[in-house]
């Protein structure tokens, strides 16, 4: 054990008591679940059920969407395998509760001091351990290989700044993340990276998120909702913005008086903050989870609800995607929007999509933007999406799923028989989707 693992061991050992007071106030805040909090103790949990037990973790709603979509392949190719996904956030945790698979589960994530990370490792007892994108956790990690388990880092992505960092405790990355059977990483930069923090080489597989489906929309409510409030106007979509972004994109629009706009925050919870915004200018607004219905005297719908980017997105002339004037954010994925052939911009501080950015640029498929007269004249006139851009990338757009898949399914124990299925989740998996 490193000078720095232990020493980590040690401080999170010693904050464990203070921890119950930590989590009651961030649920009194509203970032947790109170009937929730238990789990990330790795208190009461779901029984195990018998056979191989793959847990895959991700911090927030990005990752967790991507190791959906792999825990599908995964039942896909084994399907007497058990699922458990963690995740860190409420919004994640309701998108994952949502959209399970069958013989899943969800589970909030522990906190990663030795005895919780001890108790979790115990209790499920994982074959395999997939962590996505920077996900390390030095106790549940240490703990996981204590116990035997495989490990995989997928669709790893890491800053320049985060690679610094870990320059400086490269002893502890190496003894963590050097020892995981598996290192995948999204992207070239990430690639180098990590074999200049680990010494050995680092297969870039590329980024698993485009692999994912554009988002599910109803046709109906689809349908519903251009009739209703866009009622023939342009219809111009803020996605996942942060704070202060609505207002750019507010003051962008302003000049486009006759244009129906729809702004879906990436926190579904800063809705209140947002209508406020919107009385302070005098905007008539409808407010979705409100269940007001949006029409078309009505100059914004403010879409502060979870699971419908794609009702959204396919009713947008043209995309302005948050995340990109957010100092410290770093972006968010575009290629939901891409693939549907909607005109994208968003601002230059897309540090966490540096290399797709680039290359989605270069294919006029995504415009970068950097202030809000530069997006006023995008939304204005947003130029026309190359199609045989876009039906290449769908075509390549499998690839990072393929490699992946490649390398985790060899870690899994062999099928069993059909005879020796093991017993799935039944009633327990109904309340653990509840939130």
């Amino acid at each position: 054990m490193t000078p720095a693992l232990f020493a980590y061991r040690v401080l999170t050992r010693l904050a464990a008591p203070f921890l119950g007071l930590v989590m009651s106030r961030r649920a009194k805040a509203g970032k947790e679940d109170f009937l929730r909090l238990h789990e990330r103790q790795a208190k009461r949990l779901a029984p195990r059920q018998t056979g191989p037990l793959v847990w895959l973790h991700g911090a927030s709603v990005g990752e967790s969407a991507l190791l959906l979509e792999l825990g599908r392949r995964i039942l896909a190719e084994r399907p007497h395998t058990q699922l458990l996904f963690t995740s860190q956030t409420l919004t994640s945790a309701k998108l994952v509760g949502r959209d399970l698979p069958d013989r899943a589960i969800h589970a909030m994530a522990p906190m990663d001091t030795p005895a919780i990370a001890r108790r979790f490792i115990q209790h499920w007892k994982p074959d395999l351990c997939i962590f996505a994108e920077g996900e390390i956790w030095p106790n549940l990690i240490w703990e996981a290989r204590r116990r035997g388990a495989r490990t995989a880092l997928v669709n790893a992505r890491m800053t320049q700044k985060s690679a610094e960092g870990w320059a400086r405790v490269r002893g502890l990355f190496r003894q963590l993340v050097g020892r995981f059977d598996i290192v995948l990483a999204a992207d070239l930069d990430t690639g180098q990276r990590l074999e200049m923090l680990l010494g050995r080489p680092v297969r870039a597989a590329g980024n698993l998120k485009s692999a994912l489906p554009p988002p599910v929309a109803s046709e109906v409510e689809v349908a519903r909702i251009r009739e209703g409030f866009v009622a023939g106007r342009r219809c111009l979509v803020a996605a996942s913005t942060h704070a202060s972004e609505e207002a750019l994109f507010l003051d962008a629009a302003a000049s486009l008086e006759g244009a129906a706009l729809i702004i879906a925050p990436r926190h579904p919870d800063r809705g209140a903050e947002i209508e406020e915004m919107l009385k302070a200018r005098g905007l008539r607004y409808a407010r979705r989870s409100k269940g007001t219905v949006p029409d078309k005297r009505d100059r914004v719908l403010l879409a502060d609800t979870m699971g419908e980017m794609g009702v959204w997105l396919r009713l947008a002339d043209a995309v302005y995607l948050g995340g990109g004037h957010m100092p410290g954010v770093g972006g968010h994925n575009p290629l939901e929007p891409v693939r549907l052939e909607r005109p994208v911009a968003t601002g230059p501080d897309v540090f966490n999509f540096a290399g797709m950015m680039a290359s989605l640029e270069a294919q006029g498929l995504v415009h970068t933007v950097a202030d809000a007269a530069a997006l006023s004249a995008f939304l204005a006139s947003p130029p026309p999406v190359p199609e045989a851009a876009v039906a290449a990338l769908t075509e390549e757009a499998e690839q990072p799923m393929q490699v992946t898949l490649g390398a985790i399914l060899p870690l899994l124990p062999k099928p069993l028989l059909e005879n020796e299925a093991p017993q799935a989740w039944d009633l327990h998996r109904l309340d653990t989707r509840r939130l």
